[in-house]
């Protein structure tokens, strides 16, 4: 009998997905039986990818274009449709960060991580939106936020004011679309051992603060926000909307 975090049936995109996160979503999602529709700009990390979630036994596809692109978008989703498929799930992960104090950050730069991290979650999600309400079946979307979706820290201004965004849009969605059966939610990662964040984990004070800061002691794993994932684009979460699940081993519960 399906239980209730089984995906079977279901086809889930995930933006920014061919390493890190948001690849671990897609894992994630495929052991739950999901087909996934991975998405980058790069065409050999998006292969390599896709195969390897095929080697695994996993339904995986590929779709390459710029979220922050809109006309690539709209192109990207005229093609998946024309390929049949359907996209029940989805999940905004693609993300940048920049560090640069404020008064040094030039207005391209500003708009570069806005555009990528807040902008681009309004323009795939609508597309999205669009096609889970014509079909009348429901949805999830998952938007990736951050800590900084509550929280600021010095030269990542962009970066944060996208992250507190990311939790407005998500509640801007729910207002609109929660009517049509669509569960609109985010997750907020912590400080997580990534690719993004390999210059900080290589930083012996940053690395110290982390550890210091949060109450699990350490930094967290990729394949550690699975769960969160796999209930929220799942029937488990039918009557969760508009939230925020941090993840994040403790950091935003203490002083």
């Amino acid at each position: 009998m399906p239980g209730l975090f089984d995906l079977t049936g279901s086809t889930a995109l995930i933006t920014g997905s061919s390493r890190g996160l948001g690849f671990a979503f897609g894992e994630a999602l495929a052991a739950h039986g999901a087909t996934i529709v991975l998405n980058g700009t790069s065409a050999e990390r998006l292969d390599s990818a896709v195969k390897s979630l095929h080697a695994k036994g996993y339904a995986a596809e590929k779709t390459l274009f710029d979220v922050s692109d809109q006309t690539a978008v709209v192109e990207a989703f005229k093609t998946l449709d024309a390929k049949g498929l359907i996209i029940d799930i989805l999940i905004n992960n693609a993300g940048i960060q920049l560090r640069k104090p404020l008064v040094d950050l030039e207005l391209s730069e500003w708009q570069r991580v806005i555009d990528t991290n807040l902008t681009s979650a309004f323009l795939v999600g609508k597309e999205a939106a669009k096609r889970m309400i014509a079909r009348k079946q429901g949805g999830k979307i998952i938007n990736i936020g951050s800590l900084m979706s509550e929280c600021a820290r010095a030269t990542v201004a962009p970066y944060t004011t996208a992250k507190g965004g990311i939790k407005m849009l998500t509640r801007a969605m729910t207002a609109e679309w929660a009517q049509h059966n669509i569960q609109v939610n985010a997750i907020g990662p912590g400080y997580m051992a990534t690719d993004m964040n390999a210059a900080l984990i290589s930083n012996p004070q940053f690395d110290s603060w982390v550890k210091g800061r949060t109450p699990s002691g350490r930094w967290g794993l990729p394949d550690e926000l699975a769960g969160t994932a796999v209930y929220l684009a799942s029937r488990a979460s039918n009557y969760v909307n508009g939230q925020i699940i941090y993840v994040d081993g403790g950091m935003l519960a203490v002083l």
